[in-house]
């Protein structure tokens, strides 16, 4: 059976991955692998992982100059594994081991992801015009690329009038809100609390808990249900869950964030995906992570009013999330800048087709 690689560099990367790769074997008889450059046993069942992988301090999160993560990254032996990671590309090539290859991430990921020398598949889930546009550099090494998929138009018109020929077929993200299961929420006003996917989930899962906390010593009584990524451990989020009088939820994104009133979310691709359903969608401005930093500022650019930064301390935060939840108005308007700047959905099975075109089972 021809096998298809998915190289990814970030967790909410990794799955998007996933889900494109569902679409591939949907559509083809194709075996579909993992290649994790950043993070650790993010595949599994038929999108098993392959080649080192190892998390690194940073979680990937070393770009726009974030010169002391990368330094971190150096000391927890990530030239090492860097090399290891070239090595195995470089076997898949000799091997001729996969029929395409597709990189879902940044620039980066897709220079690494042509080295096996296979037809190669770009889906850029990291930049926008919203944010920053690809630079010549980065729109040197997408031309490898046979075909090269961004997440809006805007994006795609771009680049295509540098002379890269781009798609934008639908966002990825909102495809992966797609499921059957509901949440079963136990009152009217309902939090999706996202703390995001890396080792800081965990502290940031307290600092969201301390707000809700606030917001119930304001009178408010909300079925807070905090979301556990896959690749974290429930029983570590139990200070927050008491904290808070959270409950945990363990399965589908969607599921949780269908029905919910807002969420508050320390993440990345969980608070675009919220955002995409048209959730207003919170943020804490934490010392650790100020307003001015440089991930949060992309977000911001990227979410435009839809995303509301408030302080991090609890008692005013609680103050910014209690105004916001009296005007429905301002609710309404955030939830439709959300659903505009993220797209339509879609995307998966469009670039699925392409990839298994690339791979010759068409």
């Amino acid at each position: 059976m021809p096998s298809v690689l998915f190289v990814s560099n970030g967790h909410g990367e990794a799955a998007i991955a996933a889900r494109i790769a569902q679409e591939t074997r949907a559509l083809a008889n194709l075996r579909t692998e993992h290649f994790a450059l950043v993070g650790e046993r993010l595949g599994g069942g038929d999108f098993p992982d392959v080649g080192p992988q190892r998390a690194m301090p940073s979680g990937g999160l070393v770009a726009m100059g974030n010169a002391r993560a990368f330094v971190r990254d150096l000391g927890a032996g990530f030239l090492a594994l860097f090399a290891r990671q070239i090595g195995f590309l470089r076997a898949a090539r000799r091997e001729r081991r996969y029929a395409a290859v597709v990189a879902v991430g940044d620039a980066y990921a897709c220079a690494l992801a042509r080295i096996p020398r296979a037809p190669l598949a770009y889906v850029g889930t990291a930049k926008s015009v919203y944010v920053a546009a690809y630079g010549p550099g980065e729109r040197r090494i997408l031309r490898a690329a046979q075909r090269i998929f961004v997440r809006d138009a805007a994006t795609a018109h771009d680049l295509r009038a540098h002379g890269v020929q781009a798609e934008a077929p639908g966002n990825v993200i909102v495809d992966l809100l797609a499921t059957s299961a509901r949440v079963d929420w136990r009152a009217p006003l309902r939090l999706a609390l996202l703390p995001g996917s890396r080792e800081r989930a965990y502290a940031d899962a307290v600092h969201i808990a301390n707000v809700v906390a606030a917001l119930r010593a304001r009178g408010a009584q909300p079925d807070a249900v905090l979301s556990v990524a896959p690749n974290l451990r429930e029983d570590r989020f139990e200070p927050a869950l008491q904290r808070g009088g959270l409950r945990a939820w363990t399965g589908p994104l969607g599921a949780l964030l269908h029905g919910a009133t807002l969420a508050i979310g320390q993440s990345g691709t969980a608070n675009e995906a919220a955002a995409a359903e048209g959730l207003p969608v919170v943020a804490l401005e934490l010392e650790d992570a100020p307003r001015d930093a440089w991930y949060r500022k992309r977000q911001m650019a990227l979410l435009g009013d839809a995303l509301l930064i408030v302080p991090g301390e609890p008692g005013p935060a609680a103050a910014a999330v209690a105004e916001l939840l009296a005007d429905d108005v301002r609710r309404a308007r955030m939830g439709a800048v959300g659903r505009d700047r993220m797209g339509g959905p879609g995307g998966a099975r469009a670039i699925a087709a392409s990839v298994v075109a690339l791979a010759g089972a068409a």
